[in-house]
């Protein structure tokens, strides 16, 4: 019964998995970027649509996070020799973040893990994670200054928005791992405009992607009061090559607004 079920699991999620590849990680063109719009009430914007001010580019990144068309692009090559995320320059505490983001293209294959609604992963009888391998990016919004508080925008089946860094530790409570993995994988199609809405209200996070609402005051254990906000570099060029996780990303209309 046991091997019947594990089986019959990973045909299901298997076919979950070719469909999700087929409609969320193909290449599709780019078109300009429309102008910024005007920030939705009681909101005030973190890009002017014309340059990086307000933002703290990696020292030695030598261009590679710049405004191209009125959005923020970035080719997963800073030459940073430290940290290559793009932090903004003021912290933040309380706080509900509007931010629309675009992956350019994906990059090369990626061994993805199945991943189960209480954040836990697929595995077979040996007990090693079943994974398909499926074109991906990689890249993320951190908040409270710590990347453990990472929403992730990737092409995994899913989808973008799960916290990473405590959904993936062991550590935590059950709960607290099933609460920031989302309800549902509401990502466009690549190349295609998502827009997040990230409200952080002290350890609590709620998360609304496309106008799905996909995390729910789930718990951040720990994490601090106050920090900047970044936008994820992940992967980059090896022997001439992206690796299957690189950034290659857009952003733009960036709203926050503070809360008390």
């Amino acid at each position: 019964m046991k091997t019947s079920l594990v089986s019959g699991s990973r045909s299901f999620l298997t076919s979950c998995l070719a469909l999700c590849a087929l409609f969320f990680c193909g290449t599709a063109s780019l078109t300009r970027a429309e102008e910024p719009s005007t920030p939705p009430e009681g909101f005030t914007s973190l890009f002017n649509g014309e340059d990086l001010s307000g933002w703290k580019v990696p020292e030695g990144d030598n261009g590679h996070w710049k405004v191209l068309d009125g959005v923020i692009d970035y080719d997963a090559l800073s030459e940073a020799t430290g940290d290559k995320n793009l932090w903004t320059e003021k912290e933040y505490g309380n706080f509900t973040l509007r931010i629309d983001w675009r992956i350019k293209r994906t990059t090369g294959y990626y061994n993805v893990p199945y991943v189960l609604p209480d954040g836990s992963y697929v595995k077979d009888a040996e007990g090693n994670k079943i994974t398909h391998p499926m074109k991906n990016a990689d890249s993320g919004i951190y908040v409270r200054g710590t990347s453990k508080a990472q929403l992730n925008i990737w092409c995994w089946p899913i989808g973008s928005g799960e916290v990473y860094g405590y959904r993936n530790s062991e550590e935590n409570a059950p709960e607290i791992r099933a609460g920031v993995t989302p309800t549902r994988n509401a990502d466009n199609p690549i190349g295609e405009w998502n827009t997040f809405e990230i409200t952080m209200k002290g350890d609590r996070l709620t998360v609304v992607l496309n106008g799905e609402l996909i995390i729910e005051n789930a718990q951040l254990p720990e994490v601090p009061e106050t920090g900047p906000i970044a936008l994820q570099h992940h992967g980059g060029m090896k022997d001439g090559e992206y690796s299957p996780a690189s950034s290659l990303v857009q952003f733009r209309n960036i709203y926050i607004k503070e809360l008390e």
